[in-house]
């Protein structure tokens, strides 16, 4: 059902992007293109998120012992810095038009705008449910809601031109579409670049979860601990674990598997047990 949704949503915003391309063209509006091209990297973000899902749900094999989850974060990295080219471009567009002003139609880009609206409303309702499991999707959506605000400007800016001969609004409108676009990759980089080095889970701290397993009985002390995003849904560990006793060590293992589940949503986690700190 989920694929459904998307395959619908990328067709509908793909006619959408060559409907405002052959708009903006014909009126001459730079604004139009702009929310074209917008328009076609969500497009193809969502079509980059249908594919990541399908190979994201490959099992695990030889070649990738961790599965292919991750699929979906590579799609997200592609989508952003996409969006960043596509804003730089944007910007370039517009102060070009600064020197070399061009007439524009404006009832042809309050009515591609108008229509482009309906449309970005349309998509934004089919990747709702979807978006609050999945970084892509939710980045799609909030991609969707944006375009519905750039086409809400775009026929403001239209109006204006058709009521008052404000040729300049159709530049300023591209010039903010531009840097908003920035603005949403600038916000969402790290957090996908960050995943991708195997950086720390957001809102768990090495010092806290190392200080939970050191009190659990039986341990004297925990070093050499590394936490990391297997994907988007799934933190892993990886510590040295010294203690008293291996006899203990089945009774220990478990408590502090149990205790990195309930209190860090750590489902994954790789221990090796020491009598002794080696200093390793």
């Amino acid at each position: 059902m989920g694929d459904r949704r998307l395959l619908l949503a990328i067709a509908a915003n793909m006619l959408l992007t060559l409907a405002q391309v052959i708009g903006g063209i014909v009126s001459g509006s730079l604004s139009l293109v702009a929310d074209a091209l917008h328009n076609f990297s969500d497009a193809s973000s969502l079509l980059i998120a249908w594919l990541a899902r399908r190979i994201g749900r490959q099992p695990a094999d030889e070649l990738r012992t961790f599965g292919y989850r991750r699929a979906e974060v590579i799609a997200a990295l592609v989508n952003l810095v996409t969006l960043v080219i596509i804003g730089l471009y944007l910007i370039y567009e517009a102060v070009w038009r600064v020197f070399e002003p061009q007439v524009i139609e404006g009832w042809i880009v309050v009515v591609v705008a108008g229509v482009a609206l309906v449309v970005d409303v349309a998509t934004a309702v089919l990747t709702w449910t979807m978006s609050r499991h999945s970084m892509n999707i939710r980045a799609a959506f909030l991609h969707n809601v944006s375009d519905a605000l750039a086409s809400v400007g775009v026929i403001v800016a239209g109006s204006l031109i058709l009521l008052y001969g404000w040729y300049w609004t159709d530049t300023l409108l591209t010039l903010l579409i531009a840097l908003y676009v920035l603005y949403q990759a600038a916000g969402m980089l790290p957090d996908t670049i960050h995943l991708l080095m195997e950086g720390t889970p957001a809102g768990l701290s090495v010092a806290e979860v190392t200080a939970a397993m050191e009190a659990v009985e039986g341990v004297r002390d925990v070093h050499h601990v590394h936490l990391w995003q297997i994907d988007e849904h799934r933190n892993a560990l990886e510590a040295h674990i010294v203690i008293d006793r291996f006899e203990d060590t089945a009774r220990i293992k478990d408590a502090i598997k149990q205790r990195l589940a309930d209190s860090f949503s750590i489902t994954h986690s790789t221990l090796e047990f020491e009598i002794e700190n080696c200093g390793n």
